[in-house]
């Protein structure tokens, strides 16, 4: 079915923009559409959420209880999520009353791998080999057609690395499977990659795209640890990963914003990895380092608004901070030795708890080149966890 044909009003300054999902996406989201004289409601199953401690009003709910999500659609102009793993009706009870940017079928599609994969496959976009997954017997025939070692993921609910399993060999099967509790999966080709490449792209009201410059990636534990831009790509490369997310928005028909996550083949080649249909870690550096953040392009696309200039102020770099920091710091990391630096920058995100690998924050490091870039960001990084002086 094809997208439904664009509006083209415009939600002026003061309108209200309802955000689902309380997290940090969100608080960063209101925090720019604040700036732009919006007002911000937030729908969290959460209260003193990281998004409601920024917004004009914060709405807690489950996220299934939706008459409670037609009443808080009703209080806003339009609705936009800051996660994909909103409940598709959650999404659909909202859209009742106000528009939802991007759409419930955006949702649909990128919150199931199978379905993405799929509908990426099917529009002739390049994706990485994989194949549907519900029993052992699915598994030892995909396996035989894509080889070991492999990927298997939950179909559904999937970030971080959450859900994925590396398959090396055949004893790892069965055990896999019994791991899945009875969840459809899918079956990934392993990828022999050089670089791990992201694009956030964004789709106004009008049909207007644009695209930041293509962020380089870096993981750990499966969580992102350092974005850098410019990539250490040639230009022809970053004009073809801009140019593929640009199709994939449009076929979509996304209003709003969506990120594409790209490996480079060692044969040079893009291939597509995940979908999400918002804004993303890798796009924080755009706070500091670009004329228009990612938060803004978000608000300007689903208030039809011109996009925003996606060119770079500098060469930056970001390093996000996990709770990990808090506990080398032994619960108190050294804010001041981190902003010391030239060109540091910090953006938390009002977590009362440091766990280990929950995401507390992030460094952007401006520096004339991305490499200095990087070591700047990792030397603040550094920096928070060294011991304090003596009193």
């Amino acid at each position: 079915m094809p997208p439904a044909p664009l509006a083209r009003e415009v939600l002026s300054p003061g309108s209200v923009i309802g955000i689902l999902g309380g997290g940090q996406l969100g608080r960063m989201l209101a925090l720019a559409a604040r700036s732009l004289g919006y007002r911000v409601h937030v729908f969290t199953p959460e209260p003193g959420s990281p998004a409601g401690q920024v917004a004009d009003l914060e709405c807690v709910a489950p996220y299934d209880d939706l008459a409670r999500v037609r009443e808080f659609a009703r209080g806003t102009h339009v609705v936009t999520f800051e996660f994909e793993n909103v409940p598709s009706a959650t999404s659909a009870a909202a859209a009742e009353v106000v528009p939802v940017r991007p759409d419930g079928r955006v949702l649909h599609v990128t919150q199931h791998r199978l379905r993405e994969k799929t509908f990426l496959r099917e529009h002739g976009f390049p994706v990485t080999p994989f194949r549907p997954v519900d029993t052992l017997a699915d598994l030892r025939r995909a396996v035989g057609e894509l080889g070991l070692p492999a990927v298997l993921k939950t179909a559904a609910f999937g970030y971080d690395g959450k859900g994925q399993q590396v398959l090396a060999s055949d004893p790892d099967l069965a055990p896999a499977i019994d791991a899945l509790r009875g969840a459809p999966a899918v079956l990934e080709a392993m990828v022999d990659f050089t670089l791990e490449l992201s694009v956030v792209g964004a789709r106004s009201v009008s049909g207007e795209f644009r695209a930041f410059p293509v962020f380089q990636n870096a993981h750990a534990r499966h969580i992102l640890d350092v974005t850098v831009v410019p990539a250490d790509i040639p230009a022809p490369l970053d004009a073809e990963a801009r140019d593929l997310a640009r199709r994939i928005l449009e076929a979509l028909g996304v209003v709003g914003l969506l990120t594409v996550e790209l490996f480079l083949t060692r044969d040079g080649r893009l291939l597509v990895n995940e979908l999400a249909p918002r804004t993303h870690n890798s796009g924080h550096v755009t706070m500091d380092a670009s004329v228009t953040s990612q938060f803004e392009q978000q608000v300007r696309a689903i208030c039809g608004l011109p996009m925003g200039d996606t060119r770079l102020r500098s060469p930056a770099a970001m390093a996000n901070l996990l709770g990990d920091v808090w506990v080398a710091a032994h619960g108190r990391p050294r804010w001041e030795a981190a902003l010391a630096l030239p060109d540091v920058h910090l953006h938390l995100y009002g977590k009362t708890e440091a766990r280990p690998g929950r995401k507390m924050g992030h460094i952007n490091a401006l520096a004339p080149t991305a490499h200095e870039a990087v070591q700047l960001a990792l030397r603040a990084r550094k920096a928070l966890q060294c011991p304090r002086p003596p009193a």
